[in-house]
């Protein structure tokens, strides 16, 4: 992958993205043996940034950087010199003073890695913007094996999913089927025009896929009256044990989290058999390993 920074899936091709997913296969046997000891950053800073609240994503790529050998500081930007009123412009031309090497961004608006890339020498990775793309999730989703042929659903909140967007780019570059239902309230216009195939009812989405994936709903990024109320949400749009039986035998059950529980997936759902939401967490771990290592190799080399 020869690029300074990973801000997307869009922009990535399907060899880049299957290099990232190969070395993060490599990386999540080792973590599962135990090992935590890596040297591609050693001797290298980074800078963990995040203007929105998480848990999950902050924590994967802290644990990320600091098993891949670099030193890890994380920024709270709520007392942070933003709050003095510094700009994202100025904030990246301070790290890249203190000769810092990588920048994970989370933003609330979409398009601030892109910005911030421009502006630093840094590496830059996007740990989500607003609603535009969140490509480690993406790729962390896409630890399935061979991607070629699947049929993936993605069911609820697809208009202001970061999450659906960057998979849906990333699964049709590899071959797979991307069916989405949501309220109609929830889905944007032009997803046939990016590979989706969008359904009229979960049982269609749902029919035959191999893997099947809840969305949290984002209502911190919408107005009230998009859906009428989160009961009536999970009894039309969410994923129960009677909606998982039209996949095929053994698929797995996906969510980016957190889960709102009863609400995209009911709790047996969640804790289930076919339930890979746990080993997501650890192929997070991985493929942000994976990509750390990716972005430094070049200036190694």
């Amino acid at each position: 992958m020869n690029r300074k920074d990973l801000l997307g899936l869009y922009d990535l091709s399907a060899e880049e993205i299957e290099e990232i997913l190969c070395l993060g296969l490599s990386f999540k046997a080792a973590l599962r043996r135990g090992e935590k000891n890596f040297s591609a950053l050693k001797g290298k800073s980074a800078v963990i940034l995040f203007y929105e609240n998480s848990t999950r994503t902050r924590t994967s790529f802290e644990l990320a950087a600091k098993f891949s050998g670099a030193e890890v500081v994380n920024i709270s930007v709520a007392t942070s010199s933003v709050q003095k009123g510094e700009t994202l412009v100025d904030t990246g031309k301070t790290l890249d003073a203190m000769k810092n090497d990588v920048i994970v961004i989370r933003h609330p608006m979409g398009g601030a890695p892109k910005l911030l890339a421009e502006t630093v020498k840094a590496h830059v990775i996007n740990g989500g913007d607003g609603m535009n793309e969140h490509p480690t999730q993406a790729l962390l989703d896409m630890h399935l094996g061979s991607i070629a042929g699947l049929k993936v659903a993605i069911l609820g909140d697809i208009r202001h999913s970061r999450v659906a967007k960057s998979n849906l780019y990333g699964l049709t570059k590899l071959g797979a089927e991307v069916r989405m239902f949501g309220p109609k309230t929830l889905l944007p216009e032009g997803l046939e025009r990016e590979g989706a195939i969008v359904c009229r009812s979960r049982e269609e989405a749902v029919e035959g896929a191999d893997a099947v994936m809840g969305l949290r709903i984002q209502l911190e990024r919408q107005k009230a009256g998009n859906f009428p109320s989160l009961g009536e949400y999970a009894k039309y749009y969410g994923a129960d044990e009677r909606i998982l039986s039209y996949a095929k035998k053994g698929a797995l059950v996906l969510h980016p989290g957190p889960v709102n529980r009863g609400v995209e997936l009911t709790s047996s759902v969640i804790d289930g058999a076919q339930s890979h939401i746990e080993d997501q967490v650890l192929s997070g771990l991985a493929v942000r390993m994976a990509v750390l290592s990716l972005l430094v190799k070049e200036e190694k080399a």
